[in-house]
C-alpha cells in the first residue's frame, strides 16, 4: 500500500468558511523553464482535471 498523507480543509478568500471548506495543495507546475504556484483543490472521486486558463497562460502552454 502507498503512502498517504493527510492534507486539512481551508477556506479561501472573503466567501463565509462554511461555503469555502476544501482540500487544498500548495504545489508548483512547471513547464519548459516556466513555474507557478498554485493551490490545487483534491477531489478524489473526480473523473477530469481542470488547469485555471490564466494557469495555461502564465506557464505559457499551448492552449489551442
Amino acid at each position: 500500500m502507498e503512502d498517504s498523507i493527510r492534507v486539512p480543509y481551508s477556506g479561501t478568500g472573503n466567501v463565509p468558511q462554511a461555503i469555502s471548506l476544501m482540500p487544498r495543495l500548495s504545489l508548483t507546475l512547471h513547464l519548459d523553464d516556466k513555474h507557478v504556484d498554485v493551490n490545487g483543490i483534491i477531489d478524489s472521486g473526480a473523473s477530469v482535471n481542470v488547469l485555471p486558463y490564466s494557469v495555461g497562460v502564465t506557464l505559457g502552454a499551448n492552449l489551442e
